[in-house]
């Protein structure tokens, strides 16, 4: 089975046909909930933070599932007088969706966050990892559960999920991490080998804030003016363990000093033992396929690279897997396809979506139900400009051929190579160009709308190669390749290659885009540590390799993938710059490269697409 379509099927509907258990229907008993907090205390004397919300009434003899979160973001917030005894309805409402379908929700302070105890060695640590498993052993020994959890969350609460599967906990059954990285290196702290500062710098100092019990700084004025902080245990009345606790923070490892020293995936980070890789899911691939959990993973093909994270753990883990790719940003609480309306309401709506991840965890925790997935391994994605959910076991999906583009005389993409001898556009690095603070790697700090607005303007200052119109649609779903035959005055840079739509106004719609610093530019012929559908660049220290200033050097790399429809009478456009400041750090600035771009018989340029046949 691939690429089943649909115009009218919903993301409900077409889950539906991939799920055994029906959704579970709400218990008309159960009238509100009831949230008690406490400290779980781990092997190593520390203290964590934990909030447990049981339906109520909750008679003594029923035993229910359990699903865990857990989060360095705050469990909960504390508010002022007088309004703390006011329960923000938005998370109540999905307190009372959980506890009407029977389960118990666990929400969990990471050590050194919160109200919990202990020092924070970057995220993800191995300590940290190994008490979620501590944490899932002790939830499911409690006398209201059934001995059934799950692991669910978003962001950073979503990669604790997926990483609860490597600590071999018994009690976990199935998993359902949404927005997280599968390496982190390359998702979000390096993309392309490229540091991602304004990401590093905000998050960390976010982080900061919160470990100090401090609202932070990019927080709304009624969060400044409502929140006091972290919301401490219930025993803890006079607040006094709270502040033990947050004393303890002070010494926690702050991001933008953990990867000031990185330039290579396998530096150690200042201030801890070990590379970003001991974080990452992938590096826990055994561990994780040994607990043969099945996963339920969402990403946005609009949301930083959690789009290609779910596609490569489709790809490399044996689990069972229910993978989703929508139009969305980080989160999805908007729509972001370049061809949706603004305002758009999103789709799932926002309960609907717990409600899937409710139905998720019905095929798997419920007592007397031994469900599980008709298909076990299925990707559901939405293709952008045909406004379509689709489904395939296979990645690409079946159906696909690659088509190349070339860079031709003029400023032109063309389907057939360059006939000249000789030919090569120049380019001086422009290190003010920028894709703007609404794009697809801000949404990752607040959840805003990705919009990349027209780019047209934008283009004038960077390098572009763009087609006649398109004889017939066109519909690009997988990961595009660019290679470039290239020459710089300079020993290193970075390397942005953006795809674009133009239409028939001279609107221009970014569509994905890719980097690469020429420093990583080696492809590795060394076994990947994970399925790899694009050029493998280890980004390793012994596959560093400088640009030699004048030498004409092959980059190939891929771009992020996507799925969208490109109409007739619309053309391409794949645009080059050297920086893109408002979001990574330039490279090479002071030298301010002169790039340039070889087009001709010998040297050629193109851009690999991947082509659904329709």
């Amino acid at each position: 089975m691939s690429n089943h379509r649909s115009a009218a099927i919903t993301l409900a509907e077409l889950t539906a046909q991939y799920l055994i258990a029906p959704p579970g229907a709400p218990d008309a008993m159960v009238t509100d909930v009831a949230i008690h907090s406490q400290y779980v205390t781990m092997r190593d004397g520390v203290r964590l933070a934990v909030d447990i919300v049981l339906p109520k009434p909750l008679p003594p003899t029923v035993r229910l599932p359990a699903i865990l979160t857990m989060t360095r973001y705050w469990r909960a917030t504390d508010l002022r007088s007088p309004f703390s005894w006011w329960i923000n309805p938005a998370p109540l409402a999905v307190y009372r969706l959980f506890a009407r379908h029977g389960y118990v929700l666990i929400f969990v302070d990471v050590r050194g966050t919160g109200a919990s105890f202990g020092v924070n060695r970057g995220p993800l640590a191995p300590e940290e990892i190994a008490d979620l498993g501590e944490v899932a052993t002790w939830v499911a020994a409690q006398p209201w559960c059934n001995g059934r959890i799950g692991a669910y969350g978003t962001s950073y609460a979503g990669s604790t999920a997926e990483l609860i599967a490597a600590t071999g906990a018994p009690a976990l059954r199935a998993v359902f991490p949404r927005f997280n990285e599968f390496d982190i290196y390359t998702d979000i702290a390096f993309p392309g080998g490229v540091p991602l500062e304004a990401f590093i710098r905000h998050w960390g100092e976010t982080n900061a804030a919160l470990d100090a019990n401090r609202t932070p700084a990019n927080a709304t004025w009624w969060q400044r003016a409502l929140v006091r902080g972290v919301k401490p245990v219930d025993a803890d009345r006079d607040r006094a363990l709270l502040a033990a606790a947050v004393r303890e923070h002070a010494t926690n490892v702050e991001a933008h000093t953990l990867v000031a020293g990185y330039t290579y995936r396998d530096d150690i980070g200042q201030g801890i033992d070990r590379t970003l890789d001991v974080s990452s899911p992938f590096h826990h691939r055994a561990a994780i396929e040994a607990a043969g959990v099945p996963l339920a993973g969402w990403g946005g093909w609009c949301d930083a690279a959690t789009a290609d994270a779910v596609i490569r753990r489709f790809l490399t883990f044996t689990n069972p897997q229910l993978a989703v790719i929508g139009p969305w940003n980080h989160g999805a609480s908007h729509v972001c396809s370049p061809y949706a309306a603004p305002g758009k309401p999103v789709e799932p709506a926002i309960p609907d979506q717990y409600r899937a991840v409710a139905h998720f965890f019905d095929n798997f925790l419920v007592n007397d139900v031994t469900g599980g997935f008709t298909t076990p391994r299925v990707l559901l994605y939405f293709t952008m400009g045909e406004e379509r959910w689709k489904a395939t076991t296979v990645w690409p999906p079946a159906g696909t051929t690659v088509q190349r583009w070339y860079f031709q005389a003029g400023s032109t993409l063309a389907l057939t190579a360059p006939l000249d001898a000789t030919g090569a556009d120049s380019y001086t690095a422009d290190f003010s160009t920028t894709t703007g603070v609404a794009n697809r790697w801000h949404t990752q700090l607040d959840q805003r709308r990705v919009d990349y607005g027209d780019r047209a303007a934008a283009d004038r200052r960077l390098l572009t190669y763009t087609s006649a119109p398109l004889s017939a649609e066109l519909e690009i779903t997988g990961h595009p390749v660019v290679t470039l035959q290239v020459t710089s005055t300079a020993g290193d840079g970075a390397f942005f290659v953006y795809l674009e739509e133009v239409d028939e106004t001279g609107v221009v719609r970014m569509l994905t885009e890719g980097m690469l610093r020429a420093l990583h530019r080696k492809v590795s012929t060394a076994p990947p540590p994970y399925a790899m559908p694009v050029p493998y660049h280890s980004f390793r220290r012994c596959d560093g390799a400088p640009l030699t200033p004048g030498e004409v050097t092959e980059l190939s790399f891929g771009l992020l993938p996507l799925s969208v429809r490109v109409a007739r009478g619309r053309r391409l456009r794949v645009a080059i710059a050297c920086a893109d400041a408002d979001t990574f750090a330039p490279i090479a600035q002071y030298e301010q490269p002169v790039l340039a771009v070889q087009r001709n018989q010998v040297w050629n340029s193109w851009i690999d697409l991947p082509i659904m046949m329709l």
